[in-house]
């Protein structure tokens, strides 16, 4: 997994940035994502989003920015934190200035990152935006066996904080997402997840 990453990520920008630089970037995406507080949040969960997209990149309006905007969505990542999306997305944006070039839609890489704070489309005419946050929150309609592998590594890192705060948290952010319309954008994922997702967050639901 990790060495087709590292491949996924010099194809990426092997044409943008000499190999000192595209080196030294990846080694500070793999040692974000592979930090010991990371349970879920972490390299296995690029993997898999990109793995997905494999499945669709003719649907996508501009590849390269939603590739970088999944690279860079989680790369700060602490539980105790209310900004983690806005501190990846400044990192994200320091990170590819680096580059000798400004081939990259910076701003449109950002407003990406910052929109799975809330799980909500910043880029209204952007269906890139959508799949992103769709492809996020995929886990949410496996089966049951594989959503409960991703609670208890959810759970692990939030483990700072006692189950009397925890539970409470969970379930509003599950309510939350119960009360939508629809828990995902595209037509794709709510074929695929939608019904799975909501049964498996009623289940959570009456687990805590």
């Amino acid at each position: 997994m990790k060495l087709w990453l590292k491949h996924y990520w010099q194809d990426l920008i092997s044409d943008y940035a000499d190999t000192a630089l595209m080196d030294t970037l990846w080694t500070t995406i793999v040692s974000k994502y592979t930090s010991k507080n990371r349970h879920y949040h972490n390299l296995s969960h690029i993997y898999t989003m990109y793995l997905q997209l494999e499945g669709f990149t003719n649907e996508i309006e501009d590849l390269e920015s939603l590739k970088l905007a999944i690279w860079f969505h989680d790369i700060i990542y602490k539980s105790t934190n209310i900004d983690n999306e806005t501190l990846s997305a400044d990192f994200a944006a320091k990170a590819l200035n680096k580059l000798p070039t400004d081939v990259f839609n910076i701003e449109k890489i950002t407003n990406l990152i910052i929109s799975t704070k809330k799980h909500k489309c910043l880029l209204t005419e952007n269906n890139d935006n959508a799949y992103l946050l769709d492809l996020d929150l995929s886990i949410l309609g496996t089966d049951w066996k594989t959503y409960s592998t991703y609670l208890q590594k959810i759970r692990k890192e939030y483990k700072i904080y006692p189950d009397i705060i925890y539970k409470p948290g969970r379930k509003k952010i599950l309510k939350h997402f119960l009360e939508r319309d629809t828990l995902y954008f595209t037509e794709r994922f709510k074929t695929q997840f939608e019904k799975q997702a909501r049964n498996n967050l009623m289940r959570e639901i009456n687990t805590l």
